[in-house]
């Protein structure tokens, strides 16, 4: 039997487009998880061992406690490869999401669509280095609209803002100047 295995995000990609950015979800977003799963591994040790081989029902308390730790483990598992196999792909034509480890899922959106951006850091994102990033549309639901556990979110906002809005102002000796100089006016004679 073949091995299951998602699509690699570049093959969605059309020959004109030019790849800007590819990366994966910050690593927080399975924290959540990963500490669950420490949890349930935890309390089904201690509760085996505190119960031990007491009682008439003893082991088929302690094979539901396996089991429940053998379901946290295995979700834990499936959590973790559903990260590692997502991609956010940002391209000079279009910004996706490919995710799904048995189905592929691919979210896009036109970068000529996009008309605001935001990103967003809690407490926590500041401490990990991840952000929220929201890109809007003129009055549509977009498929992809909501980037959360963006890892670098001022570099992801800065390369969009570019796409979208286009380039950067050129600095010149270390200041950019947002007014141009008011035109000379000559003295009357």
């Amino acid at each position: 039997m073949a091995m299951l295995a998602p699509r690699d995000p570049d093959e969605y990609l059309l020959s004109t487009e030019r790849r800007v950015i590819r990366l994966r979800r910050h690593w927080a977003v399975v924290l959540p998880y990963l500490i669950q799963t420490l949890l349930a591994l935890v309390l089904a040790f201690v509760l085996s061992y505190v119960l031990g081989d007491s009682g008439p029902y003893a082991w088929l308390v302690q094979n539901v406690l396996w089991y429940v730790a053998l379901f946290a483990l295995l979700r834990f598992t499936y959590y973790l490869v559903e990260w590692w196999v997502e991609r956010i792909v940002v391209t000079d034509k279009r910004a996706m999401i490919t995710s799904g480890i048995f189905v592929t899922k691919v979210a896009m959106m036109p970068v000529s669509k996009i008309t605001d951006m935001t990103y967003e850091r809690s407490l926590l994102g500041r401490m990990f280095g991840y952000g929220t990033m929201i890109l809007e549309s003129a009055g549509q639901i977009q498929a992809l609209n909501r980037i959360e556990f963006l890892p670098r979110p001022e570099e992801v906002f800065d390369a969009i803002s570019e796409l979208v809005f286009g380039e950067k102002p050129a600095a010149t000796s270390g200041r950019v100047s947002m007014m141009k100089a008011p035109p000379k006016r000559r003295r009357p004679r």
